[in-house]
């Protein structure tokens, strides 16, 4: 399984190419997403900030509610390797289908990649933990987790750069096209491994007190389905901002009504970690709330407030890489912005658009606008997106090495805390964004680009202390014949995260003072951050006891 001697098993690095090719092609879908949704000049879909916005927070919420099916089939039906190769395929599809033109391939093609997902995600995720569950790997499960984080974020690093040569010298469709090529590369390395994770491939049949997978689908997933499109179609206008979101909210509420009764019919061994680990769900919803808004209201800030100039000298280089964007002054057709950079959308919910200068001179000064001969050369914004994996790439080694000096001193905080500590310094860096608003006179002027990176640097900080901290908890506390069911509940509050992320990233126009937009996110993550706070004496009790 792995050689003699080895921190970690042989089955890690295949795993880590499998996920950092995955991420590679999701991250450079979701890195121009919203971007191809709002605009209105490129052979975009031309929606509105917050319609793309109610969009991209959807989407984001049910890529990741689907992991509970997937690792419902995989614990009990189809096994983790089964799961993870059907996910793979409708993923490599779905992103080739976005490169189609139309509404009809885009909204399929969303669904494809939705539903697989749920059958990828959380199932190699428990698959990585499998492999740690033999004695001599157990010390090092969190820093195995560590570094398959780290291989998801390499390929969210070097997917924006891609993606921004294709769409600035090809277009949208060969930017999308490349993520699904690289899906199925990442697809052909996890078969290759196969020799190494095999072993580790078992299904856990159900227990006498479990319920069957046919009850779970006729009183769960069938009524999550039923409630939420009936919600849709039936309410009069909304209750929660959108169409969308209440036909979420509503169709959540069959499966968290099913976690809550998985404690409920629980042992009273199983109990306590099924109860912590529900709490620490709950919890992290605000994290990822805040988190997720990376592709919406960072995007905008970098989009319309970020002087995104490049230096004359680093002009050509950038240009042969195809990574920038070229503005002059002619007059061309542009959407019909107010001071705020707000849209008016015909009766059709289309942005209504009208002659004039391009978007991002709006808030530059006239002496900077590009000369006849001349235009200028911008970076392009979605390698904004690759900052944050940039900052895990090279953080995640001193963030283990540190976990690794508390612990020989006997001083490392235990999983939970490590969380609550992620979540206030997610807070902080909410307030960097207060200062960027400061800065530009709300929106007056724009800002250094230096901004965003202050942010995302401190960002990435709490998400190390938190993301991977989650996974490897799901994998230590759980009853191990509910692991990826449990798993697949982790990536439920991840769902509701990124939901909650849709709709404060589309109340961004609402806010006339946007530094508001982030004292809001400041005040409910740290709020987050103390509640976990009170938990941690009852969480450590859990935890000194763990399931094996």
């Amino acid at each position: 399984m792995s050689a003699p001697g080895s921190k970690h098993p042989k089955g890690l690095y295949y795993l880590f190419l499998a996920e950092m090719w995955e991420r590679f092609g999701y991250y450079l879908m979701i890195g121009i997403f919203f971007l191809y949704m709002i605009d209105t000049q490129s052979g975009g879909l031309a929606m509105p900030k917050d319609q793309a916005s109610d969009i991209y927070g959807t989407f984001i919420a049910l890529v990741f509610l689907t992991p509970f099916i997937g690792g419902l089939l995989a614990d009990r039906l189809l096994g983790y390797r089964l799961s993870i190769t059907i996910g793979g395929v409708l993923m490599g599809l779905g992103y080739c289908g976005l490169a189609l033109p139309g509404e009809t391939f885009f909204f399929l093609s969303l669904a494809l990649i939705i539903i697989g997902n749920g059958f990828f995600k959380a199932n190699i995720s428990t698959l990585l933990g499998n492999l740690y569950s033999e004695p001599q790997y157990l010390p090092q499960k969190d820093a195995g987790y560590n570094i398959f984080y780290m291989g998801i974020n390499v390929g969210a690093f070097i997917c924006n750069f891609v993606a921004a040569y294709l769409r600035n010298t090809y277009g949208w469709g060969f930017a999308f096209l490349a993520a699904g090529i690289g899906m199925f590369i990442g697809l052909i390395i996890f078969w290759v491994g196969n020799k190494t994770h095999s072993a580790y491939d078992i299904r856990k049949p159900a227990q006498p007190h479990d319920m069957p997978l046919w009850k779970v689908f006729g009183i769960v997933i069938v009524p999550a389905v039923v409630v939420g499109i009936l919600s849709w179609v039936l309410i009069p206008g909304d209750v929660f901002g959108s169409d969308s979101t209440d036909a979420f909210i509503f169709g959540s509420i069959p499966i968290i009504l099913f976690y809550v009764s998985l404690w409920a019919r629980a042992t009273a061994e199983d109990k306590k970690p099924i109860a912590a680990l529900l709490s620490i769900f709950a919890v992290v919803i605000v994290f990822w709330g805040v988190f997720k808004q990376n592709g919406t209201a960072l995007t905008t800030w970098a989009e319309y407030y970020t002087d995104r100039g490049l230096p004359e000298w680093l002009e050509k280089p950038a240009q042969s890489l195809g990574m920038v964007q070229t503005v002059d002054a002619a007059p061309t057709t542009v959407p019909d912005f107010d001071a705020a950079f707000r849209t008016r959308t015909d009766a059709e919910g289309k942005v209504i658009t009208k002659q004039g200068v391009e978007p991002y001179l709006n808030n530059l000064p006239q002496e900077k606008w590009p000369q006849e001969d001349r235009p200028l050369s911008l970076i392009s914004t979605e390698l904004f997106q690759s900052i944050n994996p940039f900052f895990v790439i090279t953080l995640t080694p001193l963030v283990v090495a540190f976990w690794g000096f508390m612990r020989r001193r006997g001083k490392e905080p235990s999983t939970p805390a490590k969380m609550a500590w992620g979540l206030f310094i997610t807070g902080l860096s909410t307030l960097v964004m207060v200062g960027a608003v400061w800065a530009g006179g709300n929106g007056q002027d724009k800002v250094s680009s230096l901004w965003l990176v202050g942010t995302y640097f401190v960002v990435t900080i709490g998400e190390l202390c938190l993301s991977p901290m989650g996974l490897s908890l799901v994998s230590k506390v759980s009853p191990p014949r509910l692991t990826a069911l449990l798993m697949g509940g982790w990536f439920i509050a991840t769902s509701i995260g990124n939901k909650l992320s849709g709709i404060l990233a589309s109340m961004w126009d609402k806010y006339d003072d946007k530094s508001y937009f982030f004292w809001v996110n400041f005040a409910v993550t740290v709020s987050a951050a103390l509640v976990l706070v009170l938990m941690l004496k009852w969480l450590r009790r859990i935890m000194e006891k763990p399931a094996v």
